[in-house]
């Protein structure tokens, strides 16, 4: 089958590295203080994902001027895996109680945000706006950095999924702190919380044995995206099971945000952003589209639920998990544990399924 992907989207082929704006020491520290210098704004703004968006913007600036740097590929793996178990310490089963109480309710709000999201994508792949499956990825309704991490395991553009993946996440973090204006969130002390909570030395071993298991078997068995889910699926199952207790210290979760956002950046490049800028208006369109119609779904289950504007449309936000986990837990009046219940089912289907209606769909875009 001839490729369709767009010359400007296609992935670059493998380069030789270049370091001819210096040594290999001062690029390091160049992409270091680019990192800082993205990151700390960023975090005083209360973004969650300040820690990975800084050193990606660092890495697609040096990836711009031709300034390649050797990301090695286990680290990028063990980042993943990180992700992984991140992800598994908001897995819980107390959650999913939740939902048992109000299946219906649950599955069909879940249901309408991933089906919205996803005839949304489909149009965006069918009018050639983004190459392949990478519109699927893109539009996908969970956790910006898993989706993107995932989409390139399945042929997607890793960096395109990124571009929209985390713009959106931006643009669901401003309409619902916009929405949350009326109430007083207190954002400095949860981030001043996240960095200063204590650290268990020996959980924390524990973790990065499962992380270190879980990755090394992903490479075993070649499982696409494996490297995230099977770290997600045996920390998960360990937790439930009482044995193993998640413990993942801020200055780990840094690095291995660090080195999933240089390993993004450093994909970039001149013509791929040329291509992410031609397409910016559909995009942002799509996006529009995608927070209107989840407002619509939420203004329906703040009548059927009998619960606030704001928890209903915190519940149904496509994507940016963290950001609304942040404003429910710091917003007076807000049905957290409803919220989060819904994100995190969502989720945990948009993983799954994700990868098959992916694949499915663009094959219908091909035809």
């Amino acid at each position: 089958m001839p490729d369709r992907t767009p010359a400007l989207a296609r992935k670059p082929a493998a380069r030789h590295l270049s370091f001819r704006h210096g040594s290999t020491g001062m690029t390091w520290c160049s992409l270091l203080g680019l990192s800082v210098l993205f990151t700390v704004p960023l975090h005083y703004l209360h973004l969650p994902a300040a820690i990975l968006l800084g050193p990606m913007f660092a890495a697609v600036v040096l990836a711009v001027r031709e300034i390649h740097l050797p990301i090695p590929h286990p680290a990028f793996l063990l980042a993943q895996g990180i992700v992984g178990c991140m992800i598994a310490c908001s897995l819980q089963v107390s959650i999913f109680s939740k939902v048992m109480g109000e299946g219906p309710l649950f599955l069909g709000g879940v249901m309408c945000v991933i089906v919205l999201c996803t005839l949304i994508g489909f149009s965006l792949a069918r009018w050639k706006v983004l190459p392949g499956s990478t519109a699927l990825w893109g539009a996908s309704p969970g956790a910006a950095t898993v989706m993107t991490l995932m989409s390139q395991g399945y042929g997607a553009d890793m960096r395109l999924v990124a571009f929209m993946q985390y713009f959106r996440a931006a643009a669901v973090a401003v309409a619902a702190t916009v929405m949350a204006h009326g109430a007083t969130p207190v954002m400095a002390d949860t981030t001043t919380a996240f960095w200063s909570m204590p650290t268990s030395w020996a959980a924390f071993a524990e973790t990065a044995g499962v992380i270190v298991a879980g990755v090394s078997l992903a490479h075993v068995v070649r499982l696409s995206a494996g490297a995230l889910m099977l770290p997600l699926i045996l920390a998960t199952a360990l937790q439930d099971t009482g044995l193993l207790s998640i413990e993942l210290p801020p200055w780990f979760l840094a690095i291995g945000y660090a080195v999933l956002g240089w390993g993004i950046g450093l994909r970039f490049t001149r013509a791929t952003l040329r291509y992410a800028a031609r397409a910016f208006p559909y995009i942002m369109l799509a996006i529009m589209l995608m927070l209107g119609g989840c407002g619509l779904m939420a203004l329906a289950l703040a009548r059927v639920r009998h619960v606030s504007v704001l928890t209903a449309y915190l519940a149904t936000s496509p994507g940016g998990e963290d950001t609304v986990a942040i404003i429910a837990a710091t917003t007076p009046g807000v049905d957290m544990p409803f919220v989060m219940a819904m994100q995190t089912v969502r989720f945990v289907l948009v993983l799954f399924t994700g990868p098959f209606l992916a694949r499915t769909l663009s094959r219908w875009v091909e035809r």
